[in-house]
């Protein structure tokens, strides 16, 4: 699967890539017709230690998921967006069963 990674304001290391693009690929264990994703990394201005947003939109035939998160650190927030796109992934798959 193809993962599109942004991060704004700041400069991401290969380590939170490489954890980004294999938590993404388990997706396709849950939906194998999964396109493509875009992950955008924020970094919000505040005193507030949960600063680290991750949005990931997640692309698939005939639609998108977007799941946006904050936590503490990105591994956390992209761990709790990957569970809740998971979720989501197998409702929508659930759904297509029914139908088919």
């Amino acid at each position: 699967m193809k993962v599109h990674a942004q991060s704004v304001n700041f400069n991401a290391d290969g380590k939170l890539m490489d954890f980004i693009q294999n938590r993404l690929n388990k997706m396709e264990t849950f939906y194998d017709k999964v396109i493509s994703s875009d992950v955008y990394l924020k970094v919000e201005n505040t005193s507030a230690k949960e600063n680290k947003i991750v949005e990931i939109k997640l692309n698939v035939p005939k639609d998108n998921f977007v799941v946006k998160k904050q936590c503490k650190s990105f591994e956390e927030a992209v761990d709790s967006a990957c569970n809740s796109l998971e979720r989501k992934l197998i409702k929508r798959k659930e759904k297509l069963r029914v139908y088919a």
